[in-house]
């Protein structure tokens, strides 16, 4: 695809494409009407996303409320998430799993203008739970819906313990080419400390992945701090190579740029002109 036919989808969607520090913490209480938010995206992703497959929504939330609202707060380890995700398994074709870290929304973007591109959030347990929170109370049964400890104050934060194995078992399914895309605006690009450094890349497997594309992209007036031959994206290629995968790496993707160039419009037609070439 052409920078000028991807202009034109963006422009038809309207796209938010502004890079994005991450996931946000937890610093309220729990979602609102989670269960029927919950259950209702289930009954949705069913219908309408992937009617291929068959889920018991209520199952699959009586094995969830199992896993958070009767045990500490901070103690909701990755396996009480177990029979939830027994509940839940689901399959899909290779050469379409994306990958992300610290490029949030320019990832959703840029994964509408591709369709064939599908992530975490795509999937069934990632469709019902993302943008959610939610705790238990450590007194009494039943969710806190006044307040919810950030992830940083919990070893095994029910937030992130359901995440961290939802990440894993996308990874474990990931097959064929795959794309990660990162933010070379930021020091640290890839960080082991991230959810794609210390889940996703040790889960991946090299007898399933043919290839891994990176992506790096910059703000276009900058700061340009990282690329394919500078900073913690050296660090990540080596761990690809280390492990025999096959990698291919660019910072000048122009379907990327043209997204950022359409958004912002507060860019000169010069600057967006120079990141092309």
């Amino acid at each position: 695809m052409s920078p000028k036919t991807s202009a034109h989808f963006v422009m038809a969607w309207f796209f938010t494409l502004q890079l994005s520090p991450g996931p946000v913490q937890a610093q309220s209480g729990t979602t609102p009407n989670i269960k029927h938010i919950v259950v209702g995206r289930c009954f949705t992703y069913t219908a309408l996303i992937n009617s291929s497959l068959s889920y018991d929504c209520e199952e699959i939330w009586r094995h969830f409320e199992e896993a958070v609202v009767h045990r500490p707060t901070c103690d909701v380890k990755v396996q009480h998430y177990d029979k939830m995700f027994s509940a839940m398994e689901e399959f899909w074709p290779c050469d379409r799993f994306l990958f992300w870290s610290k490029t949030r929304t320019l990832m959703h973007s840029y994964a509408a203008v591709f369709r064939h591109f599908w992530t975490l959030e795509d999937t069934l347990v990632g469709f019902m739970f993302n943008e959610l929170i939610w705790c238990g109370r450590e007194e009494e049964s039943g969710f806190d819906f006044y307040s919810c400890p950030e992830w940083s104050a919990c070893g095994d934060h029910p937030v992130f313990s359901l995440w961290r194995q939802a990440s894993q078992k996308f990874a474990e399914m990931a097959c064929g080419n795959i794309t990660v895309l990162l933010n070379g605006s930021i020091a640290d690009a890839f960080s082991r400390k991230s959810m794609f450094g210390s889940v996703e890349l040790d889960n991946l497997n090299p007898q399933r992945v043919d290839h891994v594309n990176i992506k790096v992209v910059t703000n276009l007036e900058g700061p340009h701090i990282e690329s394919c031959n500078r900073g913690s994206i050296m660090d990540l290629i080596q761990i690809l190579q280390s492990r025999g995968f096959r990698w291919t790496c660019t910072d000048s993707d122009q379907t990327l740029m043209a997204l950022l160039c359409i958004q912002n419009q507060q860019f000169s037609h010069q600057t967006c002109a120079n990141s092309f070439q």
